[in-house]
Formats: C-alpha cells, structure tokens, sequence
C-alpha cells in the first residue's frame, strides 16, 4: 500500500451510482484521508459530506467531479488549498483552471481516480 495522500473530492455524493462515491469508498480502502465536499450534505464512506469549503492543510491530491460550468465557484477554493496535483476525472476537463492551477505550480492531470487506484498510480 503507498503512503496515504490527502484527498479533496469536489462533487462528492452519497448517491451509490455515481462515480464520486465509488471513489470516495476506494480511497478510503487504500488507506487515503478523505475530505469529501458536495453541494448536498449526505454520508460517503462513512464521512460527513461537507457543503461549506473548510480551511485545510497538507492537502495532496483534489479529485474533481463536478462539470466545469460548476468548477468557478470553487476556483479560489482549490487554489487556497495549495493541493500538490487536481485530477480532472472524465467529463470535468477545464481548461480555464488547468492553467490558474500549472501558473500556481500546481500538477494539473486529465485521468481517472479509479483506474488510477487500479492500477497503483494515484
């Protein structure tokens, strides 16, 4: 198992059949921190979903799954955060905070949170 690495889902949901969730569950199975935060409060995983967008620290890894016409509300969030990378899962692609995020230095990646936990990249 890798060392566990701070995880921000933005678009977590407690609905089973959607991707955040299952994501959500497989993080937390491989030992990840999980900070998840939705527009619904609910449970994943066995975490509080969290509508505000609390002050974290020693924040890895952001894992979006909210479209990009949603994205900008969180722009300023995502940046105060100072997360080491964003993985924009398919279908959250945005190339507006892709590049705010590569001027801050922060690792920007277009890839998938599953197949990544799969196949031991994250």
């Amino acid at each position: 198992m890798s060392e566990s690495k701070k995880t921000v889902i933005i678009g977590a949901s407690d609905n089973s059949s959607r991707y955040s969730y299952i994501a959500a569950n497989r993080l937390v199975a491989h030992g990840h921190e999980v900070v998840p935060i939705g527009i619904k409060k609910g449970l994943v995983a066995g975490l509080d979903i969290i509508t505000e967008h609390p002050a974290l620290e020693a924040v890895d890894t952001i894992t979006m799954y909210i479209n990009p016409q949603r994205q900008p509300a969180y722009y300023e969030y995502i940046l105060s955060l100072h997360p080491k990378r964003v993985i924009f899962n398919p279908g959250t692609e945005n190339d507006e905070l892709e590049e705010m995020l590569q001027q801050q230095g922060i690792q920007t990646m277009e890839a998938c949170t599953l197949v990544m936990l799969s196949t031991g990249q994250f």
